[in-house]
């Protein structure tokens, strides 16, 4: 890939993606281009991953053929404001904070512009990220594959209509938070029947993980891969029946319900 890649903000999320974009061999160190907040980050992202830094977002915008904002939702108005005159009109702009319409983007900037919403995770960081994108009608179907490839260069990729993009947090944005406590809760279990803390984590961490890859891989529901692991009065069933007996999809579904919520607050705001 030829574009010029550039970071607003060079966060844990940035970084996540920039070392997965680069493990990939997309693109090279000089094709990206970082700003951030504090010198440190900056020679933090120069030494680790040997990338171009600037010290002002502008310097980013205008050598940048594809722009991140990387940034928290209430920071957008403001470096929106800053890199207006450096955006072109080929310019592809891609958001990834939970909230940020395309509607607001194109308000925010004053004049059409190429824009893709984005909602990556943290996964990212190990090359097994789950990233959702949707474009405005500016992008075209070749910029969206561009898009896409360095989306993939870090894990997965899904595009969807952006009506929908409120309910992505729930399922892929924020849910590994509660995987990580579904593994915690599993180690913890581990323990009280004797299992050294180390290996307990290693345990759940590794059954979820291939747990995970029977779905993705064997393309069979969810469903039918849990019916095959519960034998016929055996312990897995009894387990099962706890879970169900406590309410465990109900929360599950109730959780991705309140964080639904709190996007759409975020999109008001």
């Amino acid at each position: 890939m030829e574009q010029r890649i550039g970071f607003i903000g060079c966060g844990k999320m940035a970084q996540a993606m920039i070392q997965g974009i680069l493990a990939s061999q997309i693109v090279s160190p000089n094709q990206i281009m970082v700003s951030a907040k504090t010198k440190e980050t900056l020679e933090y992202a120069k030494e680790t991953f040997g990338v171009k830094t600037a010290f002002t977002n502008r310097e980013v915008a205008a050598n940048s053929d594809i722009v991140f904002l990387a940034i928290k939702p209430n920071l957008y108005s403001e470096v929106i404001e800053e890199i207006t005159n450096e955006v072109g009109a080929e310019t592809i702009v891609i958001t990834i904070a939970a909230g940020i319409s395309l509607d607001f983007i194109r308000t925010s900037f004053g004049k059409e512009i190429k824009a893709v919403r984005s909602m990556p995770n943290t996964p990212s960081l190990v090359g097994e990220g789950m990233s959702v994108i949707c474009a405005n009608d500016k992008v075209t179907p070749e910029d969206l594959q561009k898009v896409t490839r360095l989306f993939e260069g870090f894990g997965r990729a899904e595009i969807i209509e952006e009506r929908l993009m409120d309910a992505v947090p729930a399922v892929s944005g924020s849910s590994p938070a509660y995987v990580y406590m579904f593994i915690e809760a599993l180690a913890d279990g581990a323990v009280m029947q004797g299992v050294p803390r180390n290996q307990a984590y290693r345990l759940a961490a590794q059954a979820v993980l291939g747990a995970a890859k029977m779905v993705l891989e064997t393309g069979q529901h969810p469903g039918e891969l849990k019916d095959n692991v519960c034998t016929p009065g055996g312990a897995t069933i009894k387990a099962v029946a706890v879970l169900e007996k406590h309410n465990f999809r109900s929360s599950v579904i109730s959780a991705m319900e309140a964080c639904t919520k709190r996007s759409k607050e975020l999109a008001q705001d």
